[in-house]
């Protein structure tokens, strides 16, 4: 406080002293009339009142679940467990989304061929041995890419996994290390692999993370269009067809992506779910139409009872909850700047920016204002940034008016304030 008052003291007195140098040498005229000005005093707004929704979507309250926007925006809503728990034949996305960072695939293309090894067919036998799911195999038999995909995604078959796996990676234990460093990349700290199919009980995901591969899974133009595909229309070797296992309440806007049971993961289901955005602008055009698509898991359902009725709360919560809103309008006024002869002008939002919203929980607001004695209409002055849910938004802000020169009369009247300025100017410049 003392070095604070002494340094405030101690600029008076150079001001003071400029002041009577700038008139003893003769300046005083010259120094006021084409110096620089004092600058503005900026005044930022208080935070705009709390944004969004005033409710939540419903989440299970059993087993695990999450929902996100896209890949990178944050947790929308989650409930039950938030630590990694068994994940069933969720691993399987995995498998497909790292099989495709080393042999990438695009929508529709059939990619190379496969060759179907023993290897193959004996992991094929063993599979049916254990009861768990398969679509059949023989050495030999040559499939492509996409129809080992097809069989692995849709069919959730446990032998066409290994097959990728090892044929991406050369083995298994090859294909787990490069999993662990796909998942590290991306911040998935929360799965854990320990082969290529999650019929292990070690192999196990939060719901958060696992509402990410969702998301990722559908960003992958290959799986997106394997995965709305018509079953009826897949054909594989041998004539062999498939059903599509991950379909389930496509009524209430639902696609999955993979539907699965085992004892230790119960039921298990990730997806993307389809629903129209309230508070659009109106009534009228495509906002009135706007659809948002969440991505989710919903992990160790008890029963397939317990996830028909979550899934309907669900779909039902967020089509009432979630809006588009605008989080920063147009000609919304930021900054205040008052200059020491009184003009004043504000700072404005460029744009408008909408963002799908839900929840109380309100938006936080930063401004950057740049400091300016003088303005014209229209100037950039600074710009600001709003926290939400789905990510930062950055609107560059504008003089609503002109800020002016105030003359020579104020100039030679004021000396102080506009020899501050002089001395500052050069002091810093």
């Amino acid at each position: 406080m003392a070095n604070s008052a002494g340094r405030k003291a101690l600029r008076a007195l150079v001001v003071v002293v400029g002041v009577v140098v700038i008139l003893g040498l003769g300046l005083y005229g010259p120094a006021t009339l084409v110096g620089p000005l004092p600058p503005a005093s900026a005044s930022v707004a208080d935070s705009p009142a709390e944004s969004g929704a005033a409710a939540a979507p419903t989440m299970p309250t059993t087993g695990a679940s999450a929902i996100v926007a896209d890949v990178a925006s944050p947790v929308f809503a989650s409930g039950g467990l938030t630590e990694a728990v068994p994940m069933g034949g969720v691993a399987k996305i995995i498998t497909a989304l790292v099989v495709l960072d080393a042999k990438p695939l695009a929508a529709g293309a059939q990619g190379p061929t496969i060759a179907v090894t023993k290897a193959d067919a004996d992991g094929y036998t063993q599979y049916v041995a254990e009861s768990a799911r398969t679509v059949p195999v023989a050495q030999g038999e040559n499939w492509t890419q996409r129809e080992m995909m097809q069989a692995m995604l849709l069919g959730s078959s446990n032998n066409h996994a290994d097959t990728l796996a090892r044929w991406a990676y050369g083995s298994i234990d090859d294909y787990l290390e490069a999993a662990d460093a796909w998942l590290a990349a991306r911040d998935l700290t929360g799965i854990t692999l320990v082969d290529a199919t999650g019929l292990d009980e070690n192999d196990l995901g939060t719901a958060s993370d696992l509402a990410r591969i969702s998301a990722l899974a559908y960003s992958e133009a290959s799986i997106a269009e394997i995965m709305s595909s018509d079953a009826d229309d897949v054909v594989l070797p041998g004539n062999r067809r498939v059903d599509n296992l991950a379909a389930y309440r496509a009524d209430l806007g639902y696609t999955g992506v993979s539907r699965s049971y085992t004892d230790q993961a119960g039921v298990c289901y990730l997806f993307a779910l389809t629903v129209p955005v309230a508070g659009g602008s109106g009534g009228t055009g495509a906002q009135a139409d706007a659809e948002a698509t969440l991505y989710g898991a919903f992990i160790r359902e008890p029963d397939w009872d317990t996830l028909d009725a979550d899934l309907e709360a669900l779909a039902a919560s967020a089509a009432g909850t979630i809006t588009q809103t605008p989080v920063v309008t147009e000609g919304q006024p930021f900054v205040t700047y008052t200059t020491p002869w009184g003009d004043t002008a504000q700072g404005v939002a460029m744009a408008t920016e909408s963002r799908m919203l839900w929840g109380a929980s309100p938006l936080q607001y930063r401004v950057d204002a740049k400091p300016i004695a003088t303005g014209s209409l229209g100037e950039q002055v600074g710009s600001v940034t709003v926290t939400t849910p789905d990510g930062d938004v950055t609107v560059l802000l504008e003089l609503d008016r002109r800020i002016g020169d105030p003359g020579p009369l104020w100039r030679l009247t004021n000396p102080v304030p506009v020899i501050s300025a002089f001395i500052e100017s050069r002091t810093t410049g």
